[in-house]
């Protein structure tokens, strides 16, 4: 990675492309920012809401979970990068024994690329002559970029290999092997399977280094149906491997892992048998670096083995009590702009006045508008026009995205980081 890049992140201005953030930080670079160490509570620390924020204490917790859960299992890891867009918890990841990033889109690969990351394993086909053209120029002029993607269709690998005319090196791609008739991408049958690893060895720009998928698309999903499925993909390459499909791999790929399932991942995948060519088993589970206080709160892995630790939610978001039209309606200055509603509703956790913080007992949110959030009071809830409200989020993917430079805060509220992402 490119340390001079990320490190130049800190010298960019502070101004009104940052919602949330002091009006009167504006002009100031966030390095400048970041060391005034201002509070997010404080009122001369001036925030406003709505307001996203994440723990740096549970960052930092989930980072090293994830860290030592995948060095424990023997897995390589690649989390998912478009869950957050954000170079900096890249470099963290790195730092914390990431083999590479996930990514989905040829946007998302320049934006890794802009900041020297070396290891990409994209999620997806590629079939965009442009984004092609320019992925060869990359492979072409730096040796140590390690980039893997998709083929999922006998044209898909034909519109590779035609844009690729000529390429210094060859693209290295596994055969993605959909989780269903109902699921997402991915081939459906074992003889689809093999028709396109054997079009990637007829391709002169394409060469075949492993086999990949994504679980959490086996319809029903269950631990013994992605155990089986995981099966089939395992299946495909030691097939693949005994009829000598990856030849010229130098290592054979096999990778899956969303956030709901990776520890059946890790079973299974400590059981692959010894192949022709070294195996990397890459994990690419991404939801973790924030986790998620509501939908993956309930479906974590960790659940389901509490010996091996547990992600903490990292986000909140906070918004301000506006209007208080009945004693049983309240409403925030935040919405659908500011918060992800695609899998969950946001919970209230606490409420906060006057310096002094307690439950969000008996504060249900009901529905979203543009820029309100809709709130049911009961007789327990103690609320005012004026109180902020911290919200736990769910489906960090979409929070993400939602907020451009989101201050990272110690449990008192004192500000010691910005991220920027880049969507």
């Amino acid at each position: 990675m490119d340390t001079e890049a990320l490190d130049r992140l800190a010298e960019e201005r502070v101004d009104h492309r940052f919602k949330g953030l002091p009006p009167d930080a504006r002009g100031l670079g966030v390095r400048e920012l970041a060391a005034q160490r201002r509070n997010l509570f404080d009122a001369a620390g001036g925030f406003t809401t709505p307001l996203l924020a994440l723990s740096a204490e549970r960052l930092a917790h989930n980072l090293a979970l994830m860290e030592s859960y995948t060095a424990r299992h023997g897995l390589a890891f690649a989390p998912h990068g478009k869950t957050s867009m954000a170079p900096q918890l890249f470099r963290r990841q790195i730092e914390h024994g990431a083999w590479g990033i996930t990514l989905a889109v040829p946007h998302q690969v320049r934006v890794a690329r802009e900041f020297g990351f070396q290891r990409v394993f994209l999620a997806n086909e590629l079939v965009d002559g442009a984004a092609l053209r320019w992925l060869a120029g990359e492979l072409a002029a730096d040796p140590g970029f390690r980039f893997v993607c998709y083929v999922d269709s006998v044209r898909g690998v034909e519109l590779m290999d035609s844009a690729l005319a000529g390429a210094a090196r060859p693209v290295d791609v596994v055969v993605e092997l959909g989780a269903g008739d109902r699921a997402r991408t991915g081939v459906r049958t074992a003889a689809d399977a093999r028709a396109v690893a054997e079009a990637v060895g007829r391709a002169r720009a394409l060469r075949l280094v492993g086999v990949a998928g994504y679980e959490a698309q086996v319809p029903d999903a269950d631990p013994a149906r992605v155990r089986a499925w995981l099966e089939r993909l395992v299946g495909l390459a030691v097939e693949f491997d005994r009829d000598g499909m990856f030849a010229d791999a130098g290592e054979i790929v096999v990778s899956a892992g969303g956030s709901e399932w990776f520890d059946v991942v890790a079973d299974v995948f400590a059981g692959i048998p010894a192949l022709s060519l070294p195996v990397l088993k890459l994990l690419r589970s991404g939801a973790y670096v924030s986790h998620d206080d509501v939908h993956y709160r309930e479906l974590t892995p960790f659940n389901r083995v509490p010996e091996e630790g547990a992600l903490e939610p990292a986000f909140r978001l906070w918004a301000q009590v506006v209007s208080r039209p009945s004693a049983t309606e309240a409403f925030v200055n935040a919405g659908k702009r500011d918060v992800s509603y695609d899998l969950d509703l946001p919970v209230a956790r606490v409420v906060r006045r006057d310096g002094a913080e307690h439950p969000a007992t008996g504060i249900e949110v009901t529905a979203l508008s543009d820029q309100h959030l809709w709130l049911r009071t009961g007789a327990e809830a103690d609320l005012r026009v004026g109180d902020w409200i911290g919200f736990g989020l769910s489906h960090p993917c979409t929070v993400f995205e939602k907020w451009q430079l989101i201050p990272v805060a110690e449990a008192d509220g004192t500000v010691v980081d910005y991220i920027r992402t880049y969507f």
